[in-house]
């Protein structure tokens, strides 16, 4: 059975082991999230809850979401996400997420947005190697040539050339909770996630019993 929650990117720091290696790690703002809605087989045609996240005012927030808010609670949320779960009927309309269905050394997946990075070239981009800086060569950094002559005659989609560079959706499989503070409502991750600071970042687990 699996969920998750959402939070907020703090930022990175280090932290040393028992061994006094340091270890790069994220700090993520996770504050609790309520359930919303329960998708069944039968009415949705899968399986899942839907999770508000983000507190904000009711009198902010827009009447439809309002009636749909009426139905789990009182407190109004600005996003909603969702989180696939092999049994929805273990959980109840206004049940709260906290940091405290995680535990130190559980692996997690976290999405977020990657930072932008705007207009890039072949070798910032995709990594390509660079052309000779020397002999009058005058082909540093350009793309050389991208496609075949007559045959097929055209450039195949597809192709690795300069362009946009990151603000994309991105996961990180496998990154490992080092922290939990329930108090704070904090975790703690080992590596870098995506996105810069104050980024939204989905963290989907497995849920401890």
């Amino acid at each position: 059975m699996t969920a998750g929650i959402f939070g907020r990117k703090i930022g990175m720091t280090q932290i040393f082991d028992k061994d006094g290696s340091a270890i790069p790690v994220t700090l993520v703002k996770a504050d609790p999230c309520q359930v919303c809605q329960i998708k069944t087989t039968k009415t949705d045609g899968y399986d899942a809850i839907q999770v508000g996240y983000l507190e904000e005012k009711l009198s902010k927030i827009s009447k439809p979401i309002q009636g749909h808010l009426q139905k789990c609670g009182s407190t109004g949320y600005r996003k909603f996400g969702e989180f696939r779960v092999e049994d929805p009927e273990t959980y109840n309309l206004g049940d709260q997420i906290t940091t405290s269905a995680f535990s130190v050394g559980q692996k997690v997946r976290v999405t977020g947005t990657s930072i932008g990075k705007g207009f890039a070239g072949n070798q910032k981009r995709h990594n390509f190697s660079r052309g000779p800086m020397t002999h009058g060569s005058k082909n540093h950094r350009l793309p050389g040539s991208i496609g075949a002559g007559s045959t097929p005659g055209r450039v195949y989609p597809g192709k690795k050339m300069a362009g946009h560079l990151g603000n994309t959706k991105t996961t990180i499989k496998n990154s490992e909770i080092l922290f939990v503070s329930e108090k704070e409502n904090i975790l703690i991750l080992k590596g870098s996630l995506p996105g810069k600071a104050k980024n939204i970042l989905r963290i989907a687990a497995k849920v401890l019993n």
